[in-house]
């Protein structure tokens, strides 16, 4: 006598699972990343009426509408990714016409720069006859 085996249908493979576990993964994600808050760093935008004053021993003209000077962790200006003494960036201030004065100076400090770095800079920008400082603190959430 043979024995027959009753035919069984082919297992179901279900999605919902596979969702759940990908929401709850997303859901994992979001709660645990950090953002940056991007509204704090201006925009540079382009320009084709105004120039960037040169950098020492540069002579090429850029165009752009803001001057960034990025302070080190020594404390040094750097412009362009050129480090400057504060002499030299005084006589590249002072170099710059009144139009390109009045444009904004953005300063943007490394966290471990000292506060009295950041003041030497805005005043000889200030002393230089910059029209409009702005200084830029970009923090890590913890």
């Amino acid at each position: 006598m043979a024995l027959r085996r009753p035919i069984t249908g082919r297992a179901v493979i279900s999605l919902v699972p596979l969702v759940d576990v990908l929401l709850i993964l997303l859901v994992f994600f979001m709660v645990t990343s950090t953002y940056l808050d991007l509204n704090m760093i201006p925009v540079v935008e382009k320009a084709d009426s105004t120039n960037f004053p040169p950098a020492p021993n540069e002579n090429q003209d850029q165009t752009g509408s803001t001057m960034l000077i990025r302070l080190d962790a020594d404390g040094s200006p750097v412009i362009r990714g050129k480090s400057l003494s504060l002499g030299t960036l005084a006589l590249t201030l002072k170099s710059m016409s009144d139009q390109e004065l009045s444009l904004p100076i953005v300063i943007l400090p490394s966290g471990r720069a000292s506060i009295q770095a950041l003041v030497s800079v805005m005043e000889v920008a200030s002393d230089a006859g910059a029209k409009s400082l702005r200084v830029v603190r970009l923090e890590a959430r913890q």
